[in-house]
């Protein structure tokens, strides 16, 4: 089917915008899932005389700003009057190019869009538009006055949040035991009713799952560890290559009262991994 085989292409490129919009690699790919549900939702509204592509993309940018307006505390975009043309990255700016995916966290939305949609995804201004809903000359004033803010912005530094001691108590506990693969040890430390989402494979009662027999029949050698990732600390699956090990994927847990309510699993998802290589940091378990 053309829509599978467009998700399938396009898939990679839709979670590295989302992550660079949202600021996060996870919350990027939940982003993503919503995107494509809403797209195969609404498939038989979709007009199949055009490309399918812009019209997931689009839905994937409006999930996108939908979310960090509900992060925002009270922001409003000033409006300014729409330049006749726009004038060429510096040369400042394609200086620090190779930066720009964590310099624009610290744009608004519409800027951060269309300063990603040009300079990293060098989509033309057209596209840009209809990619985001809006005119040729909106996109030109929003990419002049994100490129001039870049040329005077320093880099983002990124604390981590500290999560409560329960849940690092709890983390720690889950790491200890599922390293040892102590099954029955981690039910422990999991409610009755918790809900799993394994993504791309399995939503629904951690109880009705296989989830930890999956883990104990994978051939690579693997142990889970501690992580700091853009700010959240995360169980990380560690994979053995050659003398090392490196982040494979990563686990989101959720904590009510002193027990396990929600597991979110990346394990599908091998392309967040190689996205977030150089913001992990793995600390023993």
């Amino acid at each position: 089917m053309a829509f599978l085989e467009t998700i399938n292409q396009l898939r990679p490129r839709l979670h590295r915008y989302c992550s660079r919009m949202t600021g996060s690699v996870l919350d990027g790919e939940d982003l993503v899932q919503d995107a494509l549900f809403e797209a195969y939702r609404k498939l038989d509204q979709f007009d199949d005389s055009r490309p399918v592509a812009p019209w997931i993309f689009r839905i994937a940018h409006n999930r996108c700003v939908d979310s960090l307006r509900r992060k925002a505390r009270a922001t409003a975009e000033v409006n300014v009057s729409e330049p006749e043309c726009i004038p060429a990255a510096s040369a400042v700016l394609l200086e620090i190019r190779p930066a720009i995916e964590r310099l624009v966290l610290t744009l608004p939305p519409k800027e951060r869009a269309c300063v990603l949609l040009k300079e990293v995804f060098e989509y033309s201004l057209e596209e840009i538009a209809e990619l985001t809903g809006s005119s040729v000359g909106a996109v030109k004033s929003a990419l002049n006055r994100g490129r001039s803010k870049l040329t005077s912005t320093a880099p983002p530094t990124q604390s981590a949040l500290t999560p409560n001691p329960e849940l690092k108590r709890v983390l720690k506990l889950y790491i200890e035991r599922f390293n040892r693969r102590d099954w029955d040890g981690l039910r422990e430390l999991i409610s009755a009713d918790a809900q799993l989402r394994v993504v791309d494979a399995f939503v629904g009662r951690l109880a009705d799952s296989p989830y930890f027999s999956n883990y104990e029949r994978w051939s690579m050698p693997w142990k889970l560890g501690l992580a700091e990732m853009e700010g959240e600390t995360v169980v990380v699956v560690l994979r053995r290559d050659v003398d090392t090990f490196t982040p494979y994927s990563f686990v989101r847990l959720h904590v009510s009262g002193q027990q396990i309510d929600r597991i979110l699993d990346y394990s599908h998802c091998p392309w967040i991994a190689s996205l977030a290589e150089d913001v992990v940091r793995v600390r023993a378990s």
